[in-house]
């Protein structure tokens, strides 16, 4: 039988979504017999060696290397499953659209988060704005924003018992519903 290929990935978000994965404990030991890890932080591969079956996406998009990463996971996987709720539905990251409105662009935002405060040591009031830091979209994107998904595990972060539902059904080829049980929206 040959194995399938996973691609995993942490845009923005805790990486609480692959600390699940890691929970599945023996279980995902089992999963090694049917699947081959591809680009993943778990891997430490930072492009795809080859066309993965199955992609795994984790957090939001707050930066042009998300967009670029996960337009490249798009590009790369056949299927391609969006996990937790930054993903689906930004997390905690989009409260930052909450604050971002005509009369506060991006720049204004920036410079309340960098002024100086009781929290904030910042006497020069520079915004960070390194060439190697990624550029700040002007909101924060959910995956289905930018790229087709085909489909979502809900959850902050979903169980492990969820992701081993998801890729054993994968494996054996069977639909990938989670049973009620399963899903979380916590």
């Amino acid at each position: 039988m040959k194995k399938l290929r996973l691609a995993t990935t942490s845009l923005a978000g805790c990486f609480g979504c692959h600390m699940s994965l890691l929970d599945m404990d023996e279980r995902l030991i089992d999963l090694l017999q049917f699947i081959e890890f591809d680009r993943s932080p778990l891997t430490d591969f930072k492009t795809f060696r080859q066309r993965c079956d199955i992609g795994l996406v984790e957090g939001g998009c707050c930066n042009e290397e998300n967009v670029r990463v996960l337009r490249a996971f798009r590009e790369n996987c056949d299927l391609l499953i969006a996990i937790g709720q930054c993903a689906i539905m930004g997390g905690l990251p989009v409260m930052r659209n909450a604050i971002m409105h005509a009369e506060q662009p991006l720049n204004e935002c920036l410079q309340t988060a960098y002024a100086p405060s009781e929290t904030v040591w910042n006497p020069a009031c520079r915004i960070p704005a390194d060439a190697e830091l990624p550029l700040l979209l002007d909101k924060v994107y959910t995956c289905a924003e930018v790229v087709k998904i085909d489909y979502q595990i809900p959850g902050c972060p979903p169980s492990a018992d969820a992701l081993w539902y998801v890729l054993n059904a994968a494996v054996q080829g069977n639909p990938l519903d989670l049973p009620p049980e399963l899903i979380r929206y916590d």
